[in-house]
């Protein structure tokens, strides 16, 4: 069987990088930097120079997750009490 997941060349901060992403992450990723008019290299680095830990493939998957997880949820009342972690 296939695996879904797709490895990739990206320049990132000037050194070529690889990433292992599922066509999911890859065009989620896509459609944010596009969004954010910025390139997918930009994107990655910005990503690459947040994450707190892990490989760089999961700091993608969780950032993507995260962007659009946020843009789903609707807005919170001003007084309403936020959900905790």
């Amino acid at each position: 069987m296939k695996s879904p997941v797709v490895k990739r060349s990206i320049v990132v901060a000037g050194h070529k990088t690889s990433v292992s992403l599922e066509e999911a992450f890859w065009n989620g990723m896509k459609e944010i930097s596009g969004l954010r008019n910025m390139t997918l290299s930009e994107l990655v680095g910005e990503i690459d120079s947040n994450r707190q830990q892990g490989n760089l493939s999961s700091a993608i998957r969780l950032f993507v997750l995260d962007y659009f997880r946020t843009r789903a949820m609707p807005p919170a009342a001003p007084d309403a009490p936020r959900p905790q972690a």
